[in-house]
């Protein structure tokens, strides 16, 4: 088992590494670029919901669920990602492919689970254009884009102390470069200004989790869940180059290396406000469940001087999702169709980005299938199984002059299983 689940994540890598961008959002330029999801297939699509906690998946939104693992679980997954961005004047159709997780979960006691992974925590990739006419009537014709992104390594623990019980806690590791390039060149002038800026970036946070899941009826469960993504602390160091550049070739006739050090912007802190999840649901043990979350954030307090953006505040964010699933009947022995998990959540973002006076919104629809990787003729003889998702959404405005983008994702994660550290009953 651990030999094919490390031949199908060099598959997905392949894949994945085909457009590593990440992103192709213009919102990306903002901040330290788009937030990914950092949650499994089988999460996604129920609007993300990281509330509910199974024995055979790694959920790595909630280290309280690590508590619950029964088998050692591999995941991993990749994402299409479809974009009609579309402003007042025109559209454009964009798209990007992309490795999104590798993580493993285990048992190491009766009530208590271990978890680690990698994956992208935020994405930057952008290329924009503008036109405006200066005070002598020139066009000034002006090229942003950008680059790069954020990964995350974790560490999760989860222990059930007591009974319907489970508490957990992950710490985070995120590092990465992002790099942002502004042209710009003025009619009739025979050269244009280039500034480059690049920031290394790296810092630490922490995931604490507490799951109640009190039985009623001996039939049902009520699931609660507390969770708290501490404030994330990162360092960045910076730097920036201001050059000149001939139009005819793009050749360098001239350039310097901006002093940060006088300015305080050489290295600075970025702080990523904590995020507060409540969550509710009720459901029967592997047959069906429907739930809700709350998430909020103070944003309003963060910035990133160094990209000194002056059409850009924010808010204090917040987040409302929904989701559930159906399995109509897991041990079916004649019934493939039976055997499959059927996924659906929805999710509201108030994103807490505000561009030009304008709030960036985004609402997702989600639904997927879990399909277990078992005969159709045969019954249930393993746990394992390739979760298929999809998400329709939309975010931003064509108000302002700002972008809209309508987006369709396909998502595509493997949830397989093993058994470790079992004594050999016959040599």
């Amino acid at each position: 088992m651990v030999k094919n689940f490390l031949m199908a994540c060099k598959c997905l890598v392949a894949i994945g590494s085909y457009a590593q961008n990440g992103t192709v959002s213009p919102y990306s330029s903002f901040g330290l670029g788009d937030f990914r999801a950092n949650a499994t297939v089988e999460n996604q699509m129920m609007g993300g919901l990281r509330l509910y906690a199974d024995s055979i998946h790694v959920n790595m939104r909630n280290p309280a669920a690590y508590s619950e693992i029964k088998l050692t679980a591999y995941t991993a997954g990749i994402s299409h990602r479809e974009f009609r961005l579309k402003d007042f004047n025109e559209e454009q159709n964009v798209s990007v492919t992309n490795l999104d997780y590798l993580a493993i979960g285990f048992p190491i006691a009766r009530n208590a689970g271990l978890g680690f992974g990698l994956m992208p925590f935020s994405s930057v990739g952008y290329n924009l254009s503008s036109q405006p006419t200066n005070s002598e009537g020139q066009t000034v014709n002006n090229a942003f884009s950008g680059e790069g992104g954020l990964n995350r390594v974790y560490l999760s623990v989860g222990y059930e102390p007591i009974p319907n019980l489970s508490v957990g806690a992950t710490i985070n590791y995120n590092f990465g470069t992002l790099e942002f390039d502004r042209l710009q060149s003025v009619e009739d002038v025979l050269f244009g200004t280039r500034d480059e800026r690049e920031s290394r970036i790296n810092g630490f946070d922490f995931n604490y989790a507490l799951n109640y899941t009190p039985q009623i009826k001996d039939k049902y469960t009520l699931y609660t869940h507390i969770g708290v993504n501490t404030q994330v602390n990162l360092v960045s160091k910076n730097s920036e180059r201001i050059s000149s550049f001939s139009l005819a070739d793009g050749s360098e006739i001239e350039g310097i290396d901006v002093n940060l050090d006088e300015q305080g912007l050489a290295n600075t802190e970025l702080k990523v406000p904590t995020v507060t999840t409540l969550g509710l649901g009720f459901g029967q043990e592997k047959k069906w469940f429907v739930g809700g979350e709350y998430s909020f954030q103070q944003l309003s307090s963060f910035s990133n001087d160094f990209l000194g953006q002056d059409n850009v505040v924010y808010e204090d964010a917040s987040t409302m999702a929904f989701g559930t699933f159906f399995t109509p009947d897991y041990r079916s022995l004649s019934n493939y169709l039976k055997r499959i998990t059927y996924r659906a959540g929805l999710r509201y973002e108030q994103t807490g980005l505000v561009v030009s006076d304008k709030e960036i919104n985004n609402f997702g629809i989600t639904f997927g299938f879990g399909l277990p990787l078992t005969g159709v003729s045969g019954g249930p003889t393993s746990f394992s199984n390739l979760n298929v998702g999809f998400e329709l959404g939309r975010r931003g405005t064509t108000d302002a002059g700002l972008i809209e983008e309508s987006y369709f994702k396909v998502k595509i994660g493997l949830s397989l299983t093993d058994k470790w550290f079992i004594k050999r009953r016959i040599n």
